[in-house]
């Protein structure tokens, strides 16, 4: 009988730790059921400890759950951190003497988000820096990492980033055509949603495309177009087919998308004389353990934002009411700017998710989150201007990349 005590003790401990990992990681729609589950093991253990040990034994069986319990929560976390990609790559079925159709095949590459909660990417992006070896959240930690995601979602329902790159892919081929280019092709494809960088090419050459230009609709160079770009690579569509596979790069150093910043802090400051508007550019941010691996995805965000504020202050914007500041993992943040510029006597707040490509969980939630911890005086005007999006002005810059190589 004892012994069948500390065997059920064994069994609910690691399967509690099982159950809740999966409560803190799963769909929202399967919340309830692993929530009710993971309450029935807990209360269960529970029981069991109470009524089935007494005194020494008791501590020793307490000790044992937890111990128990971590083993069951690492074991989950590994099992989810292990699942495979299950975004499908389609046949490459061409052969490798055919010439194609001799057409251009633009493949727009950026980020990507899922509309809904799904946890790949971050899944995909834990496993490349073990792989490298560079630290970023304790394993027994990221389950609670996937539960703010998940929560983050709920509080603004769904991500956007998704359909307004649909809107800018399809914004920037209609560009095409209005100049009577009517044979470039194009096709989106996402580091973190469906479909891959690798699976658009494989369709491109499927439909007979001469010559491959990869869109990088990113700010920076950074280990995610490296992720992209490794993909396409992988395919040795140059070496199989002798087809040219050109790479635009991010648009850190495009004048162009500079000068929407301006153009759209114009549009919005209203009455308000521009010295008294202040202007906070909001980057992304990685941790300094990121920066030894890929500095330039720091470096060029503080100069692509640097540029920009020159770009401002050429068009009336005070200096001294213009400043960047970061999302996460850099300083300073943006409640801390905010409360010089108010001191500064701006009279009206504008902010851009300045490394941000189209609206997405960072600039619909994170960002606004932290700028609105900032002490605003009541019915103070705060105007956030988001991401880039499919302003002309973008799908121009994107262009003028891929024409530079076309």
């Amino acid at each position: 009988m004892k012994l069948f005590r500390w065997a059920v003790i064994v069994v609910l401990a690691f399967l509690l730790g099982i159950l809740f990992v999966q409560y803190l990681s799963v769909h929202p729609l399967q919340m309830s059921l692993y929530l009710v589950t993971t309450c029935v093991v807990l209360f269960g253990l529970i029981l069991v400890l109470v009524f089935g040990f007494k005194r020494l034994s008791l501590f020793m069986a307490i000790g044992l759950s937890l111990v128990l319990f971590i083993a069951g929560h690492l074991t989950m976390t590994r099992i989810i951190l292990n699942r495979p990609d299950p975004r499908p790559v389609p046949e490459l079925t061409r052969s490798p003497d055919d010439m194609g159709l001799g057409h251009t095949a633009v493949v727009y590459f950026t980020h990507g988000e899922p509309e809904t909660y799904n946890p790949i990417g971050w899944i995909n992006q834990f496993n490349e820096f073990d792989e490298q070896n560079i630290d970023f959240i304790p394993m027994i930690a990221r389950p609670f990492f996937f539960n703010a995601l998940r929560n983050k979602y709920l509080e603004v329902g769904k991500s956007d980033h998704r359909m307004m790159h649909g809107q800018m892919i399809k914004a920037l081929e209609d560009t095409y055509r209005s100049e009577g280019d009517e044979t470039t092709k194009f096709y989106i494809s996402f580091l973190d949603d469906n479909p891959r960088p690798d699976a658009a090419a494989i369709q491109a050459l499927n439909e007979g495309a001469s010559r491959i230009i990869v869109s990088e609709v990113f700010l920076t160079i950074s280990n995610h177009t490296a992720e992209g770009e490794d993909q396409i690579k992988e395919l040795e569509i140059e070496e199989r087919f002798n087809i040219p596979v050109e790479f635009t790069g991010p648009l850190y150093d495009s004048d162009l998308l500079k000068s929407m910043f301006v153009e759209r802090a114009n549009a919005h400051i209203g009455d308000t004389p521009k010295d008294k508007v202040g202007i906070l550019l909001v980057g992304h941010g990685q941790p300094d353990e990121w920066d030894v691996e890929w500095p330039t995805e720091t470096e060029h965000e503080i100069s692509f934002r640097m540029d920009v504020i020159e770009f401002l202050i050429a068009d009336g914007y005070d200096p001294d009411n213009i400043s960047l500041a970061w999302m996460e993992f850099k300083e300073p943040k943006p409640a801390e700017i905010i409360e010089v510029l108010l001191k500064n006597g701006i009279e009206k707040l504008i902010f851009f998710s300045a490394a941000i490509s189209a609206d997405a969980i960072h600039s619909q939630y994170d960002i606004p989150d932290l700028v609105y911890e900032a002490d605003f005086p009541e019915g103070f005007p705060v105007i956030n201007l988001g991401a880039w999006n499919n302003d002309p002005i973008v799908i121009s810059a994107i262009k003028e990349k891929i024409d530079a190589i076309k």
